[in-house]
Parts: C-alpha cells; sequence; structure tokens
C-alpha cells in the first residue's frame, strides 16, 4: 500500500473538503482526488461520502483512521531522531491566531523565522474569530480562551494590556477626560455584540452604557482606524495603539484590561521538526516582546 495515498486520506479525513486538503498538502485539488481513488481502488473499500457540505468518513473509514495516524505518529518519531540541520528544515505550517496579534505581531516575527528557514512554509491565518484546532483550521493556534480539554499541548503565550484610546483630534472637541465618570459624556467605539468569540472580549460592561457606543466592527483594527478618525472612544491592545501616534491613551491608572494568549497544537505534532521549531520561535518572540504586549516603554 502507498504511504502517499495513506498522507492524502489524512487530510482529507482532518479537513473535510479536497481544496483544505489540497492547499495544506501544496497539491491540485484533482490530484487529491485521484489519489484518494487510487487507495480505495486498492483497498478495495469506499472510504469517504461524498456529500454537499464536504467529505465524511465511511465506517471503513473510521476504522483506517486511528491506524494511519499511528503511522504518521511513528513517522514522526523517526524524524524526530533523526539529524535536521536548520537550513534543511522545511515542510508548510499554519497558524491561527487572532487578528491584531497576527497581523501586528506575528507577520513580522514569521517573516524572521521564514528568513532563517528558506524552505519553511508558513500560512498565517490572522482573523477577527477564533481558529479551531478541532476543525484543522491550523496547526498551531493562539488563542484567547485555553481549552479546557483536548488532545492537545498547550502553553501560556503572553499577556497583554489593552487601554482606553482616543485620538488627539477628538480629545480636542470634546469635554475632557480627568476620571472614569467623565466617560459618560462620550461615544465609544466597540465590538458587535452578537459577533463575539470570546467573552475575554467583553469590556464596557459597568464602564460604559451600552447605547453610547455609535459604531461596532467585528475587527480590531478596524476600531483602531475609526478611533483615529474620531469617531469615539475605544478599549484597545496596547501592542497595536501605542504605536499608532494619532491615539492618546486616557486613564492609564484607572482603566485597564489584562489579557493572556494560549498557544496550543496537536499532541501528534510535537515530534515533528518542522513544529516543535515553530512553536519554540513563537514562545521566544514572545517573551521578547513581553514589554510591548504589557504597554511599558
Amino acid at each position: 500500500m502507498d504511504w502517499d495515498n495513506l498522507r492524502f486520506f489524512l487530510e482529507v479525513a482532518r479537513a473535510g473538503r479536497l481544496t483544505t486538503a489540497a492547499r495544506r498538502l501544496g497539491v491540485d485539488h484533482t490530484t487529491v482526488s485521484r489519489r484518494l481513488q487510487a487507495l480505495e481502488k486498492s483497498m478495495g473499500l469506499q472510504l469517504f461520502l461524498r456529500e454537499p457540505g464536504g467529505y465524511m468518513l465511511t465506517e471503513a473509514g473510521r476504522g483506517l483512521l486511528p491506524r494511519v495516524e499511528a503511522m504518521e505518529s511513528a513517522s514522526a518519531a523517526i524524524e524526530h531522531a533523526l539529524p535536521n540541520p536548520g537550513d534543511k528544515l522545511s515542510g508548510q505550517v499554519r497558524i491561527g491566531a487572532t487578528e491584531g496579534y497576527g497581523a501586528l505581531m506575528l507577520a513580522g516575527q514569521l517573516a524572521a523565522l521564514g528568513e532563517r528557514y528558506p524552505h519553511l512554509s508558513i500560512d498565517l491565518l490572522a482573523l477577527p474569530r477564533a481558529v479551531r484546532l478541532s476543525r484543522h483550521e491550523a496547526d498551531i493556534v493562539i488563542t484567547l480562551e485555553r481549552p479546557e480539554r483536548g488532545p492537545f499541548i498547550i502553553t501560556r503565550l503572553t499577556d497583554y494590556v489593552l487601554r482606553l484610546y482616543a485620538s488627539r483630534e477628538y480629545l480636542a472637541r470634546h469635554a475632557p477626560i480627568r476620571r472614569q465618570e467623565d466617560l459618560a459624556a462620550h461615544r465609544f467605539v466597540s465590538y458587535v455584540d452578537d459577533l463575539l468569540f470570546s467573552k475575554e472580549l467583553l469590556f464596557l460592561d459597568g464602564l460604559a452604557d451600552p447605547q453610547a457606543v455609535g459604531l461596532r466592527s467585528t475587527s480590531v483594527l478596524a476600531q483602531q482606524e475609526a478611533v483615529a478618525a474620531g469617531a469615539g472612544i475605544a478599549i484597545l491592545p496596547a501592542f497595536a495603539a501605542d504605536r499608532d501616534a494619532r491615539l492618546q491613551v486616557l486613564l492609564p491608572d484607572e482603566v485597564r484590561f489584562t489579557r493572556t494568549f494560549w498557544m496550543l497544537m496537536p499532541i501528534e505534532f510535537k515530534d515533528l521538526a518542522r513544529m516543535r521549531t515553530t512553536w519554540d520561535y513563537l514562545k521566544a518572540t514572545a517573551e521578547q516582546a513581553r514589554a510591548t504586549m504589557m504597554g511599558e516603554p
């Protein structure tokens, strides 16, 4: 039996779609389809049901999956045992992260990683929603909420601080803000409540009347641009807002929130050299950026 065909089977089983599996494997979707057909023909079994929502495992496919995963783990152990010079590190790593952290912190950090390992292919999913390991959307995920259970390796990546910000132009045109009670006279920019992807993004309760929110967005970067344009006040991550010369921090001693980014990956990836190297690199760069994340000079 061709192990390469089993590798294609494994990616489709995890992704549920040919196009997603093809992208992760770096091939055309027709190649994935052809490989699956060859595997099913060689085994004399139908492994997937082709449905409108994607590819679903048959009973035979469900029986095969753990055996192929065991083969993958054995392959990873062999890879881990072999010498692996850094400049030869290769393969694909897909990283999912929240939009702000992904765009403003990870993108630059990963550019340096790619320069160090030119044969490594990196996908960065910087999205205003949670990226799910359980749906095989990424190999490594950086998220606001620590999962309670699952076959994952989990580490506390970094804490970060959020504070109140407004544009200097807005502050010049509106009543001064000297204490928290003064916020009642101002407009706010915030998230779309029913589209929040994490309860960790609930900040305004007890700080502002919901009616005072004049503009909402699912994107923290869009919120920052709106605030810079004078739309009102927002609670923004210091690692994003402190670098924007158009913004000024408000009541830094009174209004301050701390949140945590957690990093996780499937436990079966822990011995893959490209995953382990990327994981360690992300931890190291997060530690180096601690002052930026905490809004310190």
